[in-house]
């Protein structure tokens, strides 16, 4: 393993648009869903819109068959390949839902390359609607954050995976994201992690306005296929450094006699596919 954790957001970053609107604009919402907006949290909004598509006759299939065509850039699904193939473990952390990341991920292949997928949950209930929930349930208690959205404090999320993987041993991260939920975590990276927000969106401008309060390096991109170079070359030039201390490491163990172990001869790393 190469230490790394990548952290996707996933509406804008892996797919090219908002998977809530996206299906809402297809199956002929719109309308609908920009009248309900102001009354309603978007979370409980977005369920509330898949029962008005049930009522409609709009099936679960037909749902998935509209996020199969969502957009989702050729390089992205590169850059996931070839970062799950250099060792990397990957996570989603978004606030759309479980059935359209996974209906999505699924359809391209890519779901078996991600350990964990962080969003609000959903099922199809016994009517055969789809139903939408919070990852945080706001009605009973708030979960703290004022920087998010009632539903969900990605920051928290990205608290959590850190204790978990220091478990392990020493990780560095990499966050890739958008909007303004992605601002929160973005705060809670270090200096040896890097966050990679999308140009010209909210996450963009919000670094820009506050540069200083970030300890992550910044790297922006504005499309797949920078989003896919500036990716790779994060994780090469971090596995670069863990060969460089191993190899200082081994140095200094070797009391009586230095081995010098050049990088042009370093080993390869090992191509993991999912089984």
């Amino acid at each position: 393993m190469a230490g790394i954790i990548v952290v996707f957001d996933f509406d804008k970053t892996i797919i090219d648009c908002d998977s809530d609107n996206w299906v809402v604009d297809q199956l002929g919402a719109t309308e609908l869903f920009e009248r309900l907006l102001p009354t309603m949290p978007w979370n409980s909004l977005m369920d509330r819109m898949m029962k008005e598509l049930h009522s409609q006759g709009k099936t679960v299939e037909e749902i998935a068959d509209c996020l199969k065509k969502a957009p989702l850039d050729p390089h992205v699904i590169a850059a996931i390949k070839s970062a799950y193939a250099h060792g990397c473990e990957l996570r989603v952390v978004s606030d759309a839902n479980l059935f359209f990341i996974e209906t999505i991920l699924k359809h391209h292949g890519l779901l078996e390359y991600f350990s964990e997928v962080n969003t609000n949950p959903s099922y199809v209930d016994e009517e055969g609607r789809l139903r939408i929930f919070p990852y945080h349930d706001f009605s009973t208690s708030s979960h703290g954050c004022s920087l998010c959205p009632p539903n969900m404090c990605k920051g928290k999320i990205i608290e959590r995976i850190q204790a978990q993987a220091s478990v392990d041993g020493k990780k560095r991260f990499i966050y890739l994201g958008d909007g303004k939920g992605d601002y929160c975590p973005s705060l809670r990276l270090s200096e040896e992690d890097y966050v990679m927000p999308r140009k010209e969106y909210p996450l963009w401008q919000l670094i820009c306005d506050n540069p200083q309060q970030f300890k992550a390096e910044i790297h922006e991109w504005s499309n797949g296929e920078e989003l896919e170079r500036i990716l790779l070359q994060l994780i090469n030039r971090l596995i670069a450094v863990d060969r460089k201390n191993a190899a200082q490491v081994f140095s200094v163990d070797c009391k009586f006699e230095t081995i010098p172990m050049p990088p042009n001869e370093a080993l390869p790393l090992p191509l993991r596919v999912p089984h």
